[in-house]
């Protein structure tokens, strides 16, 4: 499925349903239409729809409301931009938020998208704002025929690919880190702390989103209804604990950033203090001397040596000396 298949312009879609299958229970489904899935029934056991719906339709929340007898408050959450990650049971129905991430041209990982669904079991429904790849992914999987058999299953396959795009996000990262850490830190350090700095905020964006995420599945895992069944609940199991890797990497490549940005900023201020050290020592040497010869090209009357033609050279002979004597100083006092 190529990019401009996946992120096809809302605006040309008539009705808000982007696509639409009927799942026939053995991994394969059929396209259903809008008109079609208005008021559609199971012909034979073990069918499923699945309705992919744009959100920011504004006929969406009235329709979920009327053909699913969805009550107000969570056709509101469906169609509603807040979109943290979460999960509850509602009677025999499931209803979650899931997030994933955003591979739309132009956009940043951190910038998450969200997939709200819900399900009574036979019927399913996702809705989405932006495009997400996912949902493409699990069609394409059902045309080949090779797709999830029920609503349990899709569910299930869902979280998994929303969550595996993640290791993609990380293994760049860390990539990225690598790289860094192999550059000549010294002549590359202004460089080098914006680039650490964009990780520890991406880190920081996915560890926000996904830690609810968690939550989210371990709530589906524990109080999901009972069309959920035992093998749907091991996939979310599993899917839960590959999330919660993703989270221990997240969080070691930002400890790997914070200390590739703290060993950048001691070389800096450790350069930057021996800098000072330098001319503090190079002051302290030059302020005697600076004394004295000012002292020595004052205009008044009576100064030494004005008529003797060797006075020059004794002053230079006594600065040599009395430069001689300060280096002596500052190496008995270890400044040097």
């Amino acid at each position: 499925m190529d990019a401009q298949t996946l992120l096809t312009d809302d605006s040309e879609i008539s009705t808000p349903l982007l696509f639409g299958r009927v799942l026939d229970g053995k991994g394969g489904g059929s396209e259903i239409s809008w008109d079609e899935a208005q008021g559609w029934r199971p012909s034979a056991p073990g069918e499923v729809i699945w309705l992919h719906v744009c959100r920011t339709r504004p006929e969406v929340e009235g329709w979920l409301q009327s053909e699913f007898a969805i009550p107000e408050p969570t056709a509101e959450l469906l169609t509603s931009d807040q979109t943290r990650p979460r999960a509850f049971r509602e009677r025999d129905t499931l209803v979650a938020t899931l997030r994933g991430i955003n591979f739309n041209p132009g956009a940043q990982p951190e910038d998450m998208v969200s997939l709200q669904l819900w399900c009574d079991g036979p019927r399913l429904i996702t809705l989405r704002r932006l495009a997400l790849q996912t949902p493409r992914e699990v069609l394409a999987r059902i045309d080949g025929g090779f797709g999830p058999s029920d609503a349990g299953a899709t569910i299930t396959l869902l979280a998994e690919l929303m969550i595996a795009r993640m290791n993609q996000s990380i293994v760049d990262m860390n990539d990225v880190l690598d790289q860094l850490e192999d550059l000549d830190q010294e002549s590359e350090a202004e460089a080098m702390l914006p680039r650490i700095s964009t990780i520890r905020r991406n880190c920081l964006a996915l560890k926000r989103h996904m830690s609810p995420q968690h939550e989210a599945l371990e709530q589906i895992s524990r109080d999901a209804p009972d069309w959920f069944e035992d093998h749907d609940r091991r996939e979310i199991a599993e899917s839960i604990a590959r999330l919660s890797r993703y989270l221990d990497d997240i969080d070691i490549s930002k400890e790997s950033a914070l200390v590739l940005q703290d060993e950048l900023r001691a070389r800096s201020l450790a350069s930057s203090e021996h800098a000072t050290y330098m001319l503090t020592i190079v002051a302290g040497i030059f302020l005697p001397l600076g004394f004295l010869t000012g002292l020595l090209g004052i205009n008044v009357g009576g100064m030494p040596g004005t008529n003797d033609p060797n006075a020059f050279w004794g002053v230079v002979a006594l600065c040599g000396l009395l430069l001689t004597a300060i280096l002596v100083v500052f190496r008995r006092l270890r400044w040097l």
